[in-house]
């Protein structure tokens, strides 16, 4: 391979990197502005825990979990490569990943997805979970679980020899942080005066809007770097595709999502407008390389439809999401995921029943594990703050400081 276009390729890379890694910006903008200005430090503080430990811990076991090198006859379930980190004989070469990337880019990048898991869980349980039982939740769910999952596609397991295709993640990445945050939501109870007598839903409004809408256009940009990297080289042709169908989706998903509110609830609701573009840039995906234009556009304005659905059903449920995290993550991701087999390249009945085992299993070993992780943390530490400390604001009481302390009555 020519060496400029290996730099070129590894250049790119480089950059889809930065981009997934300021996605956690966004992440926090959207969790701190949909959420209530006495819980900001807290939502913060867990984002940053996030980020620095997921990177500390894929260094330390979680890249070699992922990417085991399966042995060929073996089960293709669990895999582990050793401890810590070392480049292969040919790890700076163009003989490594095709001339895509080089050995420590290729970590970079991964070990910028492996965050975001936790974080997505890290909205849904914001404003009353306690701060020491969410770090040591991340820690487990970040380092094992993960990985474990990664390696069943990306990692050549048994998913992908099944033939599975999840292009960057909708089940991979968001529906296994939607899964935890289901599980999380259901045990942690819903916020204080959520909820009124008579079982209906009430409105708690986060305290800067325009926080959240920074937050989104963040993301969709930090999307181009997720998608457009998972091409894991710089060709122009798929590359260029990616980015084009990755935010004609977002568009559809955020379109349709605001005018089906408006049909549903007669109102314009920005908040439902900005979740309808993370649906649509969850739902596209796990295909956003099969896909043409117009199969773009459909799968995200049908994102965009059931994130309006996915709220008022979680409502339903009595579960309390924030951020939405379980509509935008869990359910577009599984829309995503089967919407392989429905259109695209690779659209057939087969492969849609091969996309629905893996949501299936994904799922299964998500919740199950989930349940343990969460379950032990209750019984022993507890998950949940105290009335006065949920009342008070947790960063007060977790923290000892304020977000804004300008504007808070002495």
């Amino acid at each position: 391979m020519d060496a400029g276009l290996f730099t070129a390729n590894n250049v790119w890379m480089m950059i889809a990197t930065a981009l997934v890694f300021f996605m956690h910006t966004g992440f926090a903008f959207l969790e701190i502005g949909l959420t209530r200005q006495k819980n900001t430090i807290n939502i913060l503080f867990k984002n940053i825990f996030i980020i620095t430990s997921g990177l500390l811990l894929y260094y330390a076991w979680g890249f070699n979990m992922m990417y085991p090198g399966f042995e060929e006859g073996s089960s293709g379930i669990f895999g582990f490569a050793g401890f810590g980190i070392a480049p292969p004989e040919n790890g700076m070469t163009p003989e490594y990943a095709d001339g895509g990337y080089t050995w420590w880019t290729d970590f970079l990048f991964q070990g910028m997805f492996a965050a975001t898991a936790a974080t997505i869980v890290s909205g849904a349980v914001a404003e009353r979970v306690k701060i020491f039982s969410f770090m040591i939740f991340t820690v487990f769910y970040v380092g094992l679980v993960y990985p474990i999952v990664g390696a069943w596609k990306w990692g050549g397991g048994f998913l992908d020899s099944w033939g599975f295709y999840d292009f960057a993640g909708s089940t991979l990445v968001h529906s296994v942080g939607g899964w935890a945050a289901l599980v999380a939501v259901a045990m942690l109870g819903a916020r204080i005066g959520k909820f009124g007598e008579d079982g209906k839903p009430k409105a708690i409004p986060g305290h800067s809007i325009p926080m959240a809408t920074a937050g989104v256009l963040i993301l969709w940009l930090g999307w181009f770097g997720f998608n457009g990297g998972s091409v894991l080289s710089a060709d122009p042709e798929l590359t260029s595709l990616v980015l084009v169908t990755t935010s004609l989706a977002a568009a559809a998903g955020g379109i349709s999502a605001v005018f089906f509110n408006f049909f549903m609830y007669k109102n314009l609701d920005l908040t439902m407008f900005l979740n309808g573009i993370l649906g649509g840039l969850v739902g596209i995906t796990a295909g956003a390389d099969l896909m043409s234009p117009n199969e773009a556009i459909i799968i995200g304005f049908l994102a965009g439809i059931i994130i309006v659905l996915g709220v008022a059903f979680v409502d339903k449920l009595k579960l309390d999401d924030p951020v939405g995290a379980v509509a935008v993550h869990l359910i577009c991701g599984i829309w995503g995921t089967l919407a392989v087999g429905l259109f695209g390249s690779m659209a057939s009945g087969g492969q849609f029943l091969i996309q629905l085992y893996g949501v299936l299993i994904v799922g299964a070993f998500c919740v199950v594990s989930s349940l343990i992780i969460l379950g032990t943390l209750k019984a022993i530490m507890g998950l949940r703050v105290s009335k006065e400390e949920e009342v008070e604001g947790l960063d007060i009481h977790e923290h000892g400081m304020d977000a804004y302390p300008d504007f808070t009555n002495e």
